[in-house]
């Protein structure tokens, strides 16, 4: 009888090794996908995201003054509320292109206040691109047409808003520099001051 017992442990049979490999794959499983959706998470905080010196010293300190991080409701944005989508596969693409703004930190690309606002234009565009392209969708995630109450709009915004949707405008149409400061109207002037005729003339 021990014999058997021993036999057994020594030479297990087909199905206890496929039995111990099926079991060795769910824990291997459930650890690699638990420890990949905790990575995942702990890089979806506003603490991460500041962590990098130059969110938090330029960014970061322009949403404090912003009514998306104080405001009569209690309600603040975090900056995955409006950079990362909720939806599981496009955060997965998000942090997959993430990478490169990481390969640019350890650069030190925008390490400095001044490297940051020479490339400040470059990215409050990128972005803005990003939302038009999507529909504003992180912008969706707390604020729903659906819900929207008009009526309790100002006329202006009112009268606005209703444009927007038979335009089949989106959030960032309008909304730029809602969270951070606003480049779009130096680049809207810088526009005008291009299409302007030049009646300078040359002696």
């Amino acid at each position: 009888m021990i014999h058997k017992i021993w036999q057994s442990l020594i030479k297990p049979s087909k199905m206890y090794a496929a039995g111990l490999l099926l079991l060795i794959g769910v824990v291997v499983g459930v650890l690699g996908w638990g420890g990949f959706n905790w990575g995942l998470e702990l890089t979806n905080t506003e603490k991460f995201c500041i962590s990098c010196h130059e969110m938090e010293s330029t960014v970061y300190q322009e949403l404090k003054e912003t009514i998306h991080y104080s405001n009569p409701s209690g309600v603040r944005a975090t900056c995955p509320d409006c950079h990362v989508p909720r939806p599981w596969v496009y955060k997965i693409i998000r942090k997959i292109q993430a990478s490169n703004e990481l390969y640019h930190h350890f650069m030190g690309t925008l390490d400095t206040p001044e490297k940051f606002e020479a490339h400040r234009r470059e990215l409050a565009e990128h972005v803005w691109r990003v939302m038009k392209e999507t529909d504003s969708r992180e912008c969706r995630n707390c604020h729903s047409a659906d819900s929207m109450n008009l009526m309790a709009q100002s006329q202006r915004a009112r009268t606005r808003h209703e444009q927007a949707t038979e335009n089949g405008e989106t959030c960032i149409d309008c909304h730029k520099g809602i969270a951070h400061k606003d480049v779009s109207k130096e680049i809207q002037k810088e526009k005008e001051q291009a299409a302007e005729p030049d009646f300078g003339l040359d002696l």
